[in-house]
């Protein structure tokens, strides 16, 4: 086998945030002459990924509460798991192992959240690297909520004596564990070990961008992009309508660009442009801040550009990376439930006008092409055996 010739499965849960960072990371083993493939629910992944993915499906997730969509704060972390990684994993293991036997990959990666990859790979006996596509379990996701964090442990040291792999923690490989971020971001973390790679967010190699218009962005006004996540839309109502609101007595200064379904804000002043989606990485480079809801792909995305962010957290990780960018000093956080329009024109007003946010967030930008992103991380699958 040469060096160019290896196979490499990404095993995921069917979420952007979690599949894009494999979608660079893949196409830099593409390049070098390896094949790539995905095994996870069918139709919402290649939905994710682009034309030229091979996809092993497996199950899908079965009926069951969507309590993880709707709860907010700490008890959204448990039942994230609860109500959905968990079964999920359950449903996607037989065919994660079908995948396996009939791919023959020589390495498997196992995204943090999609636990049959790590089953099947440990059963098996593979290499396998864990793909962290945010590091807010390295930097301490539970101190503050010692008793979700204890719950958690519980539920994942069930799943994994049912699976026959008592006393594994499956979220991270002992192979290889790639974490897309850096230290400058994710600050101290514990337990740190020699098979942690920081290799920074992987970026690039996405399905084509949606349609914007292009021409309408205003050249003489501070560009500023308000997205409450593609989870987070039933719970953003409100969210919505305050952040139109909030930049309507500052049409001579901002120009906003708010990612939300038209329907949810009908009559958008005259300086606040409604769109369903965007081009997010193509439309950084011509922003001056980001308002977001802490989603850890949103967060890196912003700071790679060296754009500063406000974080208005609702739920997951989402508190975790927003204290990690306040930390850093690239931005500022604020509520997302009863949020006012004062208070969130005042804190945007902030990042705009005080140039150590912006500095910061340059620093981390920095930081993130120094760890080498998707080349750092090809390079440490490719070393491994």
């Amino acid at each position: 086998m040469t060096a160019g010739d290896r196979r490499y499965l990404f095993v995921v849960p069917p979420l952007t945030g979690h599949v894009n960072p494999t979608i660079a990371v893949a196409e830099q083993l593409r390049r070098r002459g390896h094949r790539v493939a995905w095994a996870g629910p069918e139709a919402p992944l290649r939905r994710r990924l682009p034309g030229w993915a091979r996809v092993f499906p497996t199950g899908d997730l079965p009926p069951g509460p969507d309590r993880w969509l709707t709860a907010r704060g700490a008890a959204g972390l448990k039942y994230l798991w609860e109500d959905y990684l968990l079964p999920l994993a359950r449903a996607m293991r037989p065919g994660v192992a079908d995948a396996v036997a009939a791919y023959a990959p020589d390495v498997l990666v196992a995204d943090q959240h999609a636990l049959a990859g790590a089953v099947v790979a440990r059963a098996g006996g593979l290499p396998w690297a864990t793909s962290a596509s945010n590091a807010a379990e390295f930097a301490g996701a539970y101190r503050t909520v010692p008793k979700v964090g204890a719950d958690i442990a519980r539920l994942l040291a069930d799943f994994a004596a049912e699976h026959g792999q008592a006393g594994a923690d499956l979220r991270f490989s002992g192979h290889l564990v790639l974490i897309f971020s850096t230290p400058q971001l994710a600050g101290p973390v514990s337990g740190a070990r020699d098979t942690w790679a920081f290799v920074g967010p992987a970026l690039g190699g996405r399905p084509p961008p949606a349609d914007f218009p292009w021409p309408g962005l205003a050249p003489d006004r501070a560009r500023v992009l308000v997205s409450a996540g593609t989870l987070n839309t039933g719970l953003a109502g409100d969210f919505y309508r305050t952040a139109a609101e909030a930049f309507r007595p500052l049409a001579g200064r901002v120009q906003v660009i708010l990612v939300a379904p038209p329907a949810a804000v009908p009559d958008p002043p005259g300086n606040v442009l409604v769109r369903p989606f965007v081009p997010q990485l193509e439309l950084l480079p011509h922003l001056d801040a980001v308002v977001c809801h802490g989603g850890h792909n949103t967060v890196c995305e912003a700071l790679a550009y060296g754009v500063p962010l406000v974080v208005a957290p609702i739920r997951h990780d989402g508190p975790v990376n927003a204290d990690q960018v306040v930390g850093a000093g690239a931005g500022v956080r604020t509520r997302f439930a009863r949020l006012t329009a004062a208070e969130l024109s005042g804190a945007v007003l902030r990042v705009l006008d005080e140039p150590g946010f912006r500095a910061a967030a340059r620093r981390i930008a920095g930081s993130f092409r120094a760890a080498g992103g998707a080349r750092a991380a090809a390079d440490r699958l490719e070393a491994l055996r």
